[in-house]
């Protein structure tokens, strides 16, 4: 990850600490770790906020004494290995999961407890993860991957990679793992790793026109060539705007079932279908000829919680996945043995309540029963909530951040959805611009003679070098 300037990197990190302290009254003190790159994967603190005692002011700074400050510690001094004190950050990074310390005296990782017997404060500390497809531009070589102490490469089976630690300390006693405070902690991570890509993807964009600048116009068809690759690489700004009003989609039907609790909507369905797969699975040893197929199911409804796709597409993975996926379990010899009959019409019957569910946001009669809003900020946000972005469509931007603006402050997450879709959008306007510019100079290639002539001649000597008759080569 490509991030140079230490002042909005740190003003970043500053916010969300600043965030999770205001909503968490018994955290006390956040910290933010920058990891990276690959193989090295150093974790350097970039900043740490204490919330005073008294006005609850925040403190920043760092620490005098921490093995972690700059320039930090690399890969190989924090990950486990034999004979020395196993750390919190190589589990987070390692494993890309959290670490909650909701026990000291029985923290494993503690290293104060394991050289020195004494227990540490209770804390939660949280990885944030990318994608590995956003960051890098090619994808890894098995060389690039840290290794652990035996040998073994991590990463290599997960399409994410850890670019940052969030640690938060709280109040003696005031955490458990599992509760409210670590999954919004969890939930913030995310938001904090879109703003990472965020600065990731500015600074890749200013290095770009930054050599578009030094470039000559004898020089048209390297330009040309060279601004397709990152035009390509930024075009996935589509896909985070998309998850983005996927996002705004699920707070719209939350919205709704929280006023609506009669009815059963998509999340609630497929966690009923995913607990049936669950107690399935768990009637039947590993090797059982059911096990993978079981598991497959289960992957799939939790993708559709997480993609939370527009309801046409959401019907199709319903229909061509979820429903195929049961019904082929079914199916298997001896399956019967393991699911009751009445297992079967269960799920069957959610299968059926989920495709009608997945309509429940654009449904007018269901839409109707919240009457506490104005109808012209209901029609609006449903037809903003249920499209789907491209490149041509940046008007959809604004009509989004203008809706964002009018909807009631108790919406969840709307000025973080307010906020990424604001830098994407400047991205989104970036890429469209990119592109008019490369067509214009490809244009430019086709239709200036000088400038064809000397790319033929250039193709020419290439053909003849490959043909071995140039430079005496027979």
């Amino acid at each position: 990850m490509r991030i140079n300037h230490v002042e909005i990197l740190e003003k970043v990190c500053k916010d969300v600490i600043e965030t999770i302290l205001m909503c968490l009254d018994h955290a006390t003190k956040g910290t933010v770790y920058l990891i990276g790159p690959m193989p090295e994967l150093r974790a350097v603190r970039i900043t740490s906020g204490i919330r005073k005692e008294g006005n609850g002011e925040l403190q920043w700074g760092l620490p005098e004494i921490s093995d972690y400050n700059p320039p930090g510690k690399t890969w190989l001094q924090y990950r486990d290995e034999p004979g020395r004190p196993l750390e919190a950050m190589a589990w987070c990074v390692e494993h890309q999961k959290s670490w909650t310390a909701d026990n000291p005296m029985e923290d494993a990782r503690s290293v104060r407890k394991q050289l020195m017997g004494e227990p540490e404060d209770f804390h939660h500390m949280e990885p944030v993860l990318l994608r590995k497809s956003e960051i890098y531009e090619y994808p890894p070589n098995i060389d690039d991957y840290p290794k652990t102490w035996d040998g073994s490469p991590i990463w290599q089976d997960t399409d994410y990679a850890v670019v940052a630690v969030i640690k938060i300390h709280f109040l003696p006693n005031s955490i458990r793992r599992g509760d409210r405070s670590t999954k919004l902690i969890k939930q913030l991570a995310r938001r904090f790793g879109s703003e990472l890509l965020s600065l990731h993807l500015k600074e890749f964009f200013y290095e770009a026109r930054r050599q578009l600048d030094q470039m000559r116009i004898e020089s048209c068809n390297v330009l040309a060539h060279e601004l397709r690759n990152p035009i390509m690489k930024l075009g996935f700004i589509a896909s985070a705007i998309n998850t983005e009003i996927a996002l705004f989609r699920e707070v719209w039907e939350d919205y709704l079932k929280n006023h609506i609790p009669n009815l059963n909507f998509r999340k609630d369905l497929i966690r009923e279908l995913n607990k049936m797969a669950m107690d399935i699975r768990n009637r039947i040893p590993l090797d059982h000829v059911l096990y993978k197929k079981i598991q497959q199911v289960i992957d799939t409804q939790q993708e559709l919680i997480v993609s939370n796709p527009i309801p046409d597409k959401a019907r199709e993975k319903i229909d061509q996945g979820i429903a195929l996926l049961w019904e082929a379990i079914f199916k298997v010899p001896g399956s019967e043995v393991v699911i009751l009959e009445e297992e079967k019409e269960r799920v069957r019957e959610l299968i059926y309540k989920l495709r009608e569910a997945i309509y429940y946001g654009i449904r007018k009669d269901v839409v109707r029963l919240v009457n506490h809003i104005p109808e012209e900020l209901k029609d609006k946000w449903v037809d903003l909530a249920y499209r789907e972005f491209s490149f041509d469509d940046l008007k959809l931007l604004d009509e989004l951040l203008d809706l964002l603006e009018k909807t009631p402050d108790d919406i969840p997450h709307g000025y973080h959805i307010q906020k990424n879709l604001f830098y994407l959008k400047t991205l989104a306007e970036v890429v469209q611009e990119l592109n008019a510019r490369v067509a214009k100079i490809i244009e430019t290639l086709r239709n200036t003679k000088p400038v064809i002539s000397w790319m033929m001649e250039s193709d020419s000597r290439k053909a003849d070098i490959e043909n071995g008759v140039c430079g005496g080569v027979v």
